[in-house]
């Protein structure tokens, strides 16, 4: 069941769940959701400095990005294709009973601009800025502003309460993160065990 707005201020007012700073209902509040703003810390890769990612390499993939702070006012320029990771203004903690799901703009996604690439679903139990995967899919690039509204927030009820919430999960990767960080996912494919292939000999008929 997706809450309303009528139930998203409810649980906002119980405590339920928290978004700090405090939302201005008039200007985020949907019917069914409620928007979050666009933060200045950009995470994007070194197109030139690496020739490719390697999730089993000997480069983390955390050096493979750079981190590009907006100052005031200033403006992020998005050219077609790319590619960045940015996080709300806002902290967002769920309770154990809870997910959230992000979603882009309509007015965004007019342009081209996509807040998400995969990584809608935020566990029940998240605490932190939630992080998106921001690209332009259109043809022109576009100027995204920090404090802008960004995304969309909605969230359904679980039938219960989760046994582990995200925040107390071993392998959890980005619980209270308070800037984008860079994917994880090379820790987790390099505890794969290697296979040794041994190669067969060719046959005479092959030889030849």
């Amino acid at each position: 069941m997706i809450l309303s707005d009528r139930d998203i201020k409810k649980a906002l007012a119980q405590g339920r769940i928290k978004i700090t700073p405090e939302p201005d209902f008039e200007t985020q509040l949907g019917s069914c959701s409620i928007d979050l703003h666009l933060g200045n810390r950009f995470r994007v890769f070194k197109k030139s400095s690496f020739p490719y990612i390697d999730l089993k390499g000997p480069v983390d993939i955390k050096e493979i990005m750079e981190e590009i702070v907006v100052k005031k006012g200033d403006a992020f320029i998005m050219q077609p294709g790319d590619f960045a990771l940015v996080t709300t203004v806002e902290n967002l903690e769920l309770p154990h009973d809870l997910l959230g799901r992000i979603e882009g703009r309509s007015s965004l996604g007019r342009l081209g601009i996509i807040v998400h690439g995969t990584a809608s679903v935020f566990d029940a139990g998240w605490n932190g800025k939630p992080t998106m995967e921001l690209g332009n899919l259109g043809t022109m690039p576009v100027a995204l502003y920090p404090g802008m509204r960004i995304c969309a927030f909605t969230f359904e009820e679980l039938t219960s309460k989760v046994d582990v919430p995200y925040v107390n999960k071993k392998n959890n990767k980005y619980a209270g993160q308070k800037s984008p960080l860079a994917s994880k996912l090379h820790d987790e494919v390099r505890a794969i065990p290697k296979k040794t292939v041994k190669a067969k000999p060719l046959s005479k008929k092959k030889r030849r």
